[in-house]
């Protein structure tokens, strides 16, 4: 497409409104019938509003547009609040997470289930939900090059010289016919100059400018959105963003997930003391009434060492390790190393770790034929009892229920309610006998056993739950937002104001534009023609409205 000519010569992109040197109108619309020209972009040609041919035309003209703009935000903020009804997966109790469509369905019913199947249980990590969030992004940056890229060039290009199309039709406009117009404009230009103004002169005309770097005070607001965007999407980078739960038996020493085998934690126990009702009278005898016999916690610890793996990693390989440091891990007392927190989150008190069993007859349930204890967590398939006696487990349920097929099954991987099907070896019955045994039950398939698995003791031990964060996100995003505000800051306390003087022998015009404020642009321009003989520019719209309300 070809430049447009103006009158003047000036030659302008196509698609420019206003010539960027004198401010005719060189598009087809009458200039009589215009009252106002539009001054939102100084009349450029913008890129959406000039090509319209191309894939790539139609899919910027698409972005450009600020009703898609925001209904993309419209239709991100609708999915935001679905993933508010029930709390995502993240905030469910970390018991559950092992199988979280069953807690959903049993927390709230159908719904809940429908919520998980249809994804919303982890939607802001969802491919969808990102590909809004890139959306918004998109139209951001589009919107924006789209307007700030021809706002800066009209800005950058403006003439002193404005031909008197373009004053008749701003909004603030007079004629003032004087003799000696020099001393007048000397006057005008050193109360300009006071007031801070930015003062160009051309053949005798004045263009007066001031507040210009707030007009890019929006763009300022797109480039923060846009990097708090980019800040949100790395979350779903690898290594980016890592929030884990890990949970701690005294004793075990465990990798920290997310760390890549990097470093591994050891519990040395965890530690849970309560206010005694007795002793906290004066400060808690309220808080210690209410919760009746329950017990009120006053702290809850961890003591943990912290260790990194020395060497290259083998699978299969015990690591070698080297010792960090010691620390307690208190509730909002997390243990910092190496951008990584683990904070104290939650705890299971007594959490059944090993189940003693001994084989007896029935008809002889006083002798013992032998022991074997299963650890609950890593159980062995045979147990070689000694003189021909061996016991093998077929099933182990740890978390043992019913389910709808009326079999047995487990919910979870926890052994809150451990349940095993035996199978006896024994010289009497070389062929074997099973026997179902859980909590207060004991089944025998056949019902004509001979021996049995009695329970003969049980052991214990405390879990903590820690999470383990880091977040290199953080930075991105506190970026962003200080820049938005920047932005905020930079177009509401300031505007950009312009003043034309144009001479035409003894009759000088003055016009003058704001994007805002009018009545500070009006006040500015009476004390600056004040004790001169120039004529008050006329408001031309609240003229309009006034004979409008007349008529």
């Amino acid at each position: 497409m070809e430049n447009v000519k103006c009158e003047c010569g000036h030659v302008n992109p196509h698609g420019t409104v206003l010539c960027e040197s004198c401010g005719r109108q060189i598009d087809n619309v009458n200039n009589e019938e215009q009252k106002q020209v539009d001054m939102r972009y100084d009349g450029s040609a913008r890129r959406s509003q000039t090509y319209n041919k191309t894939v790539i035309d139609k899919i910027w003209n698409f972005f450009s547009s600020v009703k898609v703009g925001v209904w993309l935000i419209v239709i991100t903020l609708i999915a935001s609040a679905f993933g508010t009804i029930y709390p995502q997966l993240m905030y469910i109790p970390n018991t559950a997470k092992a199988d979280p469509a069953a807690y959903y369905e049993s927390q709230y019913g159908v719904t809940g289930k429908l919520y998980y199947e249809l994804g919303f249980h982890e939607l802001y990590g969802s491919w969808w939900y990102l590909i809004l969030i890139g959306s918004i992004g998109i139209s951001l940056v589009i919107c924006s090059l789209d307007r700030v890229i021809p706002l800066y060039r009209a800005l950058k290009k403006q003439g002193i010289s404005r031909h008197h199309s373009f004053l008749k039709r701003q909004r603030l406009y007079s004629e003032s016919q004087l003799k000696g117009s020099e001393n007048s404009l000397a006057t005008v230009r050193e109360k300009l100059l006071k007031k801070r103004y930015n003062v160009r002169e051309e053949n005798g005309n004045i263009l007066a400018e001031k507040g210009r770097f707030s007009r890019w005070g929006p763009y300022v607001n797109h480039v923060g959105l846009i990097i708090f965007l980019i800040g949100v999407l790395v979350r779903s980078v690898p290594g980016v963003y890592i929030d884990k739960s890990l949970w701690m038996r005294d004793g075990e020493t465990n990798e920290i997930p997310g760390t890549n085998g990097k470093y591994y934690l050891q519990s040395h126990g965890f530690k849970l003391d309560v206010y005694e009702k007795d002793s906290e009278k004066d400060v808690f005898e309220d808080a210690l009434a209410k919760i009746g016999d329950g017990v009120l916690a006053k702290n809850y610890q961890t003591d943990v060492t912290l260790y990194e793996r020395v060497g290259d990693f083998i699978p299969g390989a015990e690591p070698e390790l080297k010792k960090i440091k010691d620390f307690a891990i208190r509730v909002n007392e997390p243990l910092k190393y190496d951008h990584y927190a683990l904070y104290q989150a939650d705890f299971k008190l007594n959490e059944f770790r090993e189940m003693s069993f001994k084989l007896i007859e029935k008809e002889n349930e006083d002798v013992s034929l032998g022991e074997l204890t299963i650890d609950l967590h890593n159980p062995q398939e045979e147990y070689d009892l000694g003189e021909g006696y061996q016991v093998k487990l077929l099933k182990y349920f740890p978390d043992y229920y019913l389910n709808s097929n009326g079999e047995p099954d487990t919910k979870l991987k926890i052994p809150n309610n451990p349940a095993f099907v035996f199978e006896m070896y024994t010289p009497d019955t070389p062929e074997g006998e099973r026997s179902f045994v859980a909590i207060r039950q004991n089944i025998e398939p056949n019902g004509d056993n001979q021996y049995k698995m009695a329970f003969s003791g049980i052991e214990t031990v405390n879990v903590s739950g820690l999470t383990v964060r880091r977040d290199f996100s953080l930075a991105i995003i506190a970026i962003g937002g200080a820049i938005f505000m920047i932005g905020v800051i930079q177009g509401m306390y300031w505007n950009h104001r312009r003043i034309w003087f144009k001479r035409e022998g003894d009759l000088i015009y003055i016009a003058g534009h704001t994007n805002k404020n009018w009545f500070s642009l009006k006040k500015d321009i009476t004390s600056i023609i004040e004790g001169t003989q120039l004529v008050m520019p006329v408001d031309q719209v609240e003229d309009r409205k006034k004979q409008a309300k007349g008529d």
